[in-house]
């Protein structure tokens, strides 16, 4: 188990072995989410978003006005 000190601003230094772990180094963005009372979970959020491409394939090819009309479509039934 890895621990880290809050200081007196509210900041903590990731541990080394955590952070080489998550992949994570200076500039990179890190979520705390909240899995339950009391418990989070610490994710890299340093995902390239290239890496999606192709992961949803269109069955046809959509305007841009059609999805302005999806969206609003959408929105109005919430």
């Amino acid at each position: 188990m890895s621990t880290a000190t809050v200081t007196s601003k509210g900041q903590i230094t990731i541990p080394a072995n955590v952070r080489s772990d998550l992949r994570v180094g200076p500039g990179d963005r890190v979520e705390f989410v909240k899995v339950a009372e009391g418990h989070w979970e610490v994710l890299a959020a340093t995902e390239d978003v290239q890496r999606l491409r192709g992961m949803i394939s269109p069955k046809r090819a959509v305007s841009i006005e059609e999805m302005n009309a999806a969206i609003r479509d959408k929105a109005g039934r919430e």
